[in-house]
């Protein structure tokens, strides 16, 4: 018999020959020289019938991804923004809540798998960040540094010490807090509280931080938790300043850089500098109202990494 070539419609003998080889090699695992040695043929001709048992359908070859992570988008995420990881997570749609946990139990996962003894982590807050906490069962540090004073919402019970204790109880290792809100009342009570012997402490730890899980927060209403937490004056004078990211109390520009704003100094929250500083800053968003800030967090390189779902990934692909 002569070996088989491409066609239209291959000859019923070189798909029954065709069949019987990649019947042998992936359901059998048998080797081609095995198969060979059997069929009474070259082991040049099992390898050419194998490709076209592919060509004409008889095998066809699915790619099961690993859990629930696109890996295509994931790597294209990578390739485009030079991100170090990135996670781009089937999600269920429509319930924010829903879609919180799931990226925070990707996160989670992340961080068990490139955690090392040596590592600090630093946690900011956030409520997809706490979503996060709650998925950590087994974890590598050697310490675990609040990154920022948290915020009072009616939705959300867990605080940020709640959050770092949590996480450094699974490790277990030292749990770095401090009581402060995330905005002070007024530039002197913020200074008052930064000066308090536990939040200067934390303060201290920030440089030893070696990887850091932040949530990635939009400014517009539903999109900030910042936001929320201003009085109508204070939203009126923040209006103009151009801020488009927040990163636990961080402020960007569309382009990434620092926004200097009537709050600043009211922050009780990691500086723009401390925070790129971190050798790896983990994002976790979602919400197509948070794709500018995502994109302008990116562009400041104050993301390493980048957790987030399937229709925002798509989204900061296409701008």
């Amino acid at each position: 018999m002569t070996d088989p070539t491409p066609r239209t419609t291959p000859s019923l003998s070189d798909r029954v020959l065709a069949a019987r080889v990649a019947r042998r090699f992936y359901r059998l695992g048998q080797p081609k020289y095995q198969i060979a040695l059997e069929l009474g043929i070259s082991r040049f001709k099992v390898a050419r019938l194998l490709t076209l048992a592919r060509e004409w359908g008889i095998v066809r070859i699915t790619i099961v991804e690993p859990g629930s992570i696109d890996t295509d988008l994931s790597e294209q995420l990578c390739e485009r923004f030079g991100l170090r990881r990135a996670l781009v997570v089937e999600t269920t749609p429509g319930d924010n809540a829903v879609i919180r946990d799931q990226l925070g139990r990707a996160a989670a996962q992340l961080l068990a798998e490139i955690m090392e003894p040596e590592d600090v982590l630093g946690l900011g807050w956030a409520r997809v960040v706490l979503a996060m906490g709650a998925h950590v069962t087994s974890l590598r540090a050697r310490r675990v540094v609040q990154l920022s004073g948290a915020l009072t919402r009616p939705d959300v019970e867990p605080t940020a010490i709640e959050l770092v204790r949590d996480v450094a109880r699974s490790v277990p290792a030292p749990a770095c807090i401090f009581h402060a809100p995330m905005i002070a009342s007024d530039p002197e009570a913020a200074r008052v509280m930064l000066r308090q012997e536990q939040v200067a402490d934390a303060f201290a730890a920030f440089p030893s931080v070696t990887k850091a899980v932040v949530g990635v927060g939009g400014w517009q209403p539903p999109a900030s938790t910042l936001l929320d937490a201003l009085s109508a004056r204070e939203k009126e004078a923040m209006r103009d300043s151009n801020v488009r990211a927040d990163l636990s109390g961080v402020l960007l520009d569309p382009e990434g850089h620092v926004v200097e704003t009537p709050i600043n100094d009211r922050l009780i929250t990691i500086s723009a500098a401390q925070l790129r500083a971190i050798p790896e800053v983990i994002g976790i968003a979602y919400g197509l109202e948070k794709v500018v800030a995502a994109r302008a967090a990116i562009r400041g390189g104050y993301l390493d990494s980048l957790v987030t779902e399937k229709v925002f990934a798509q989204s900061l692909l296409a701008n």
